[in-house]
């Protein structure tokens, strides 16, 4: 089995990296991984502490249309460049955490896709550059207000909400280029979206080179590089799993949002 790497807060409230054993028990780093964080002699056991998502970067870089399949459901044609758009770092959560459903959306959706963690400052990077800056990988699930999204003339909104970027739940340094990325919504035992990493139109080292002309990359950030065909909608109580071969699965249940009415003042 990889290695899988962890971020996690203990009964005290502090927060470690580590390395999470097969017993579930964390081995405690000095410092986050990428940043050549040592074991330490420390041990937490598994019900010692609370997983979270397992990087907290400065910011999101996520990708839209990047497979054939679903850029034809979203409408439109294949991007000749790749399609760029943010998430907050507030918009963050871990695995097992609630997606909290805003009173703002009428449908918010799925969308289950690989991340990459940076692992070194990156700006102006060579395709080849590009690749020895890619630390690890992870899970992501790119929630998003679809009714806003369509309605707004960008998408901060749509995509931005607290909890709208599950991440995790761990990290792993190797993945296989053929990965499959299936979603799964509450038992039901055929994936609502199956596809292949592989099924890319614009691939990693292509993607981080990219976005290192645009704005520099720094060790933690996250890149979400697109999700493949078969979005759809999520309702409050559905659970919804991502899962990447070869690093794990992402699980997250709907929860309703509750926030207190504040009339928008016209002009």
């Amino acid at each position: 089995m990889a290695q899988r790497y962890v971020r996690i807060q203990s009964q005290s409230g502090q927060l470690h990296y580590g390395l999470l054993q097969p017993d579930y028990s964390v081995q405690v780093l000095d410092a986050p991984p990428w940043l050549q964080g040592q074991v330490t002699d420390v041990e937490l056991a598994a019900d010692a502490y609370q997983l979270m998502a397992p990087c907290a970067p400065s910011k999101v870089v996520a990708v839209g249309k990047n497979y054939a399949a679903h850029a034809a459901e979203m409408g439109g044609g294949l991007p000749e460049e790749p399609l760029l758009f943010m998430k907050p770092s507030t918009a963050v959560t871990a695995h097992l955490a609630p997606v909290l459903y805003p009173p703002q959306s009428q449908q918010i959706d799925y969308e289950g896709e690989l991340a990459l963690i940076m692992g070194d400052r990156c700006v102006d990077c060579s395709e080849a550059e590009a690749s020895e800056k890619i630390w690890g990988y992870t899970i992501a699930n790119d929630i998003t207000a679809r009714d806003l999204q369509r309605r707004d003339s960008q998408w901060v909104r749509a995509k931005g909400f607290d909890s709208f970027c599950p991440l995790g739940p761990w990290i792993v340094r190797e993945l296989s280029p053929e990965a499959q990325v299936q979603t799964f919504l509450n038992d039901a035992k055929t994936p609502v979206q199956n596809g292949s990493i592989a099924e890319m139109i614009f691939k990693p080292e292509a993607l981080v080179a990219y976005i290192s002309r645009i704005m520099t990359l720094l060790p933690g950030d996250v890149i979400l590089t697109g999700t493949p065909e078969g979005v759809g909608p999520l309702k409050i109580g559905d659970r919804v799993r991502v899962k990447i071969e070869g690093i794990g699965a992402l699980e997250n249940t709907v929860q309703a949002r509750f926030q207190p009415a504040v009339p928008i003042a016209k002009p």
